[in-house]
């Protein structure tokens, strides 16, 4: 009969995950929980709807209070207390008690660390004028929404446009308020691949929203009426009534320091697969960690809820003497913005350059459902690949529907190594009203194994624009039918509808490479594959018009298109 006792720093995902499965695999351990805020349990990716008023009510965000930890699981929690050191000699951590200011030591004998991370608030000036807020706790969320609701607020500034900085500007926005987003990179969510935000960056500006890319704040300065100006970019002033801080986190790590704990070159407590630490009888968990990323095998930081909460179950495994262990983190993430949703999971693009690794990739645009079926809306997906195996190594998703339930099986074949070959042959559920017979994970499977079955040689635009750039522009075949007679076509393009291609083959070069391109790369598919059997050296654009837009936008020096 166990009778360990295990202190646990920190609770929400990742400390409370530990400490409930502790408790269902051994009835004897004495477990506590030692939390620093008023609440051990909370959903803190819901503070945005609640400041939105899409949660109504200020309960709905507590998971589980002490007093269900107490009556459910016999597990002792202490809210406003605070740990402030680690003897890893004597096994012991000195307490501080927030409400009275009294110190107590505790001994242990394994300690678990879940201190999470904490908001970025960089050392500039003005940094700590009133009304400069973060949102990370619910104790942050009171404080925001006691200020939105106890006077007219009619402008905000948000600072970050990651997921936290878009969701906050989404509900502001439904608010009421008028909301300018300043971020200091050129394109929203700077992790994922910039052809893929484009949409969102649309979404953003088609709602009203300020959006100042490129612009990295400088200082903040009290302005007229109470009003906050945030110099950002060239000396160029934002005004609000309001500033939201959504620049990022990092790892709270001063406690893992102080105790000379190894961290990782992202700064990162280091663990095992296990999570232990340098230490063996300190275990961490969730925001703090630096974690194994699943495909490229690089040290990394991963804040996201799931990772944590697994990360704290296989933790209270392992304490309890089983052979658990965590495989690495994918980053399998989604947000919405307004009507839009994006999504991804497993490396991207800048992620596989930066490694060295070597990757094909596809783009598709296919309906979430049967297009026959009213309501049909075409998904944006991005797939990585490896070139020789066709192995998975991540997607990216963006459109009005169906995103994420993409990117999630998209994130198990990434998670269980399967190849672009095992997308052709899915069998996923089939009625018009939810999918298709050949659904978007089908056809992002037929596009990318084309490629390794020599079927097609693609071509993508990024490479078309350097082209382009150089004055070498290759010859370029716009092969969309006759009902696009109006659409913007791209300067010096030869218009074959496809229809018509074999009895006008002649107007073709044959001692040219021809790119072909129509809307979304299907029907150019079928001119590649027409051409290349009547001799003719041919590349199919992946994605058509609708990824040269989403590039031409994000670079600013496209050509501009015409209508014939």
């Amino acid at each position: 009969m166990s009778q360990k006792r295990v202190l646990i720093v920190g609770g929400v995902a990742a400390g409370a995950s530990c400490a409930t499965r502790l408790r269902r695999l051994d009835e004897h351990v004495q477990i506590f929980i030692f939390e620093r805020s008023s609440h051990v349990s909370f959903a803190n990716c819901g503070l945005p709807y609640y400041l939105g008023g899409v949660i109504t009510e200020r309960r709905q965000l507590l998971e589980a209070t002490p007093e269900r930890f107490r009556d459910y699981f016999n597990i002792e929690v202490r809210t406003h207390h605070e740990v402030v050191s680690i003897d890893r000699t004597q096994k012991t951590i000195a307490v501080r008690n927030l409400s009275t200011g009294d110190e107590s030591r505790e001994a242990y004998d394994v300690l678990v660390l879940a201190t999470g991370a904490e908001p970025v608030r960089p050392p500039l000036p003005g940094i700590d004028l009133p009304r400069i807020f973060t949102l990370r706790t619910l104790d942050d969320a009171d404080r925001l929404y006691d200020e939105l609701n106890s006077r007219k607020i009619t402008r905000a500034v948000v600072v970050g446009a990651g997921y936290i900085g878009l969701e906050i500007t989404e509900n502001l926005v439904r608010r009421g308020l008028a909301v300018t987003l300043l971020e200091q990179c050129e394109q929203v969510l700077p992790q994922v691949d910039r052809e893929m935000v484009v949409p969102i960056e649309a979404e953003l500006k088609r709602q009203g929203v300020d959006l100042q890319l490129n612009r990295p704040v400088h200082a903040f300065e009290s302005g007229a009426n109470g009003t906050i100006e945030v110099v950002a970019g060239c000396d160029e002033r934002f005004r609000g009534e309001i500033v939201i801080l959504a620049m990022g986190v990092r790892p709270d790590v001063v406690l893992a320091r102080q105790a000379g704990l190894e961290l990782g070159p992202t700064g990162g407590i280091r663990v095992d697969q296990q999570m232990r630490t340098s230490d063996p009888n300190i275990f961490a968990v969730g925001d703090a960690v630096e974690v194994r990323d699943f495909v490229t095998g690089l040290p990394t930081l991963i804040p996201l809820a799931g990772p944590a909460s697994r990360q704290g179950r296989i933790a209270g495994d392992v304490i309890c003497g089983r052979p658990a262990r965590y495989r690495g983190s994918q980053g399998s993430a989604v947000v919405s913005v307004f009507d839009l949703v994006l999504a991804m999971t497993g490396a991207t693009e800048k992620t596989l350059i930066k490694s060295g690794m070597p990757y094909e990739k596809s783009y598709t645009h296919t309906p979430h459902h049967a297009s026959y079926y009213p309501g049909a809306k075409r998904i944006a997906l991005k797939l990585l690949f490896e070139p020789n195996t066709g192995k998975v190594l991540g997607a990216q998703g963006v459109g009005r529907e169906g995103v994420e339930k993409r990117i999630d099986l998209l994130a198990l074949a990434v998670q269980k190594g399967a190849t672009i070959f095992d997308l052709e042959e899915a069998e996923l559920c089939y009625a018009p009203q939810f999918g298709r017979a050949k659904d978007p994970i089908n056809i992002a499977g037929f596009a990318a194994a084309n490629v390794l079955h020599g079927d097609v040689r693609q071509g993508h635009w990024a490479e078309w624009f350097q082209l382009q750039a150089e004055g070498r522009q290759p010859v370029t075949l716009d092969v969309r039918a006759t009902t696009d007679a109006n659409a913007e076509v791209i300067p010096g393009a030869i218009r074959i509808p496809l229809g018509e291609l074999r009895r006008r083959l002649h107007e073709l070069p044959r001692d040219q490479e021809i790119w072909v391109h129509c809307g979304y790369g299907q029907t150019a598919y079928y001119a590649t594959r027409l051409l290349r059997q009547h001799g003719f050296s041919v590349r199919n654009l992946s994605g058509g018009m609708a990824v040269y837009q989403m590039l031409a936008s994000a670079r600013g020096n496209a050509p501009s298109l015409h209508n014939p």
